[in-house]
């Protein structure tokens, strides 16, 4: 009698995969492993984001300000109403109504919401805000927290718990997103952020793994490596925030002591066996931006696209946003991935793995 209930379990069990599974084409598994950046301020059903939503099942899209090809224009964000009514728009383009809306939202220099577009705009930085009573911190990550959930923002990408280990590091210390030196410290400054995005149904993601912190260089502005100033203590935020982070965002930082081939959004050593498996984190992974120069510059589109999946990352970020002669289609993005899991050089079993976790992430909205 027990055999035969465990094997009906078994059976089940082989069948409810086999749902899960074939119930989506890959085209469209492939699609939510995507976030993407687009001209527009709608996204009217005629539109072409709207269109690669519904089409290709998009994972996420990504919001700036900025507007790189005509500065007289928003890329995204010109107020509060048009912003809350593209949110909306976005919404009802995807297929479960839990597309991921990112932007850049910590405080300082980085914040989208401007004061100019009608938000506070005044958030302080990191630095500043470690200066603060855990009183004040709660206060003011509440109040952005409102904010993002008051125009449809359901993902920020933030905190930074880079730490802030070189004055000379001027795209991290320099701009004083750090909030400082000390690893259990900047995991409690974090901590308390993640709680207050999540008040507000806003996920969260750590970055920039495996650390930052100590980097001279600029990773958009092309290769930089950490091989000789990084310390293992800048793996220390992640160990004690695993269980807590939404997701990790992973840096394109070389570092030859986690990997002497590869930089960590590339590499198999540092997103799987350093952050899955020696760290334990089971999260989703997000990449930064693939088309920053630590990336672009080395590595053409195919071979970007089959490392960063067999690395083990899960959401591939294309931000179209930091070159506008190189802005990429979700059409292309997930052919050449399709194409790349046809020949075997991408195992359809790591886009069945980052599918599923982006499931469960999901499920947190």
């Amino acid at each position: 009698m027990l055999k035969r209930m465990f094997l009906a379990v078994s059976v089940m069990g082989v069948i409810s995969g086999l749902i899960a599974k074939d119930d989506v084409s890959l085209e469209r598994r492939i699609g939510q492993m995507l976030m993407v950046g687009f001209y527009g301020t709608t996204a009217k059903a005629n539109t072409q984001i709207c269109q690669d939503i519904k089409r290709y099942n998009l994972g996420g899209v990504v919001l700036f300000d900025y507007n790189p090809v005509d500065k007289n224009k928003p890329k995204n964000i010109a107020s509060k109403k048009q912003l809350a009514q593209l949110t909306k728009e976005l919404q009802a383009c995807s297929q479960d109504g839990k597309l991921l809306i990112a932007v850049d939202q910590e405080g300082g220099r980085v914040q989208r919401l401007k004061s100019i577009y009608g938000f506070y705009g005044k958030f302080p930085t990191s630095a500043q805000i470690s200066k603060l009573n855990p009183s004040q911190i709660k206060t003011t990550y509440r109040k952005m927290g409102l904010e993002l959930q008051g125009v449809g923002i359901n993902y920020n990408l933030s905190p930074v718990v880079d730490l802030a280990l070189n004055p000379r590091n001027q795209v991290i210390y320099g701009l004083g997103r750090s909030f400082g030196k000390d690893p259990k410290s900047v995991a409690a400054f974090a901590s308390i952020f993640i709680d207050a995005m999540h008040q507000h149904h806003v996920l969260t993601s750590l970055k920039h793994f495996p650390g930052h912190g100590s980097s001279l260089g600029d990773t958009h502005k092309g290769f930089v490596d950490v091989t000789h100033v990084w310390k293992e203590t800048e793996l220390e935020p992640y160990r004690l925030l695993k269980a807590k982070a939404d997701t990790v965002m992973v840096a394109h930082v070389f570092n030859q002591k986690l990997d002497p081939d590869y930089p960590a959004s590339l590499s198999f050593k540092t997103v799987t066996q350093k952050l899955r498996q020696n760290l334990g984190y089971r999260g989703v992974v997000v990449t930064d931006d693939l088309q920053m120069g630590a990336i672009s510059q080395k590595y053409g589109l195919r071979d970007t696209l089959k490392l960063v999946i067999n690395a083990g990352n899960d959401l591939l970020l294309f931000g179209n946003q930091l070159d506008p002669q190189k802005a990429v289609s979700t059409k292309t993005l997930v052919g050449l991935i399709a194409e790349l899991v046809k020949s075997g050089e991408i195992k359809e079993e790591n886009i069945d793995k980052a599918y599923r976790r982006i499931q469960r992430l999901k499920e947190k909205l």
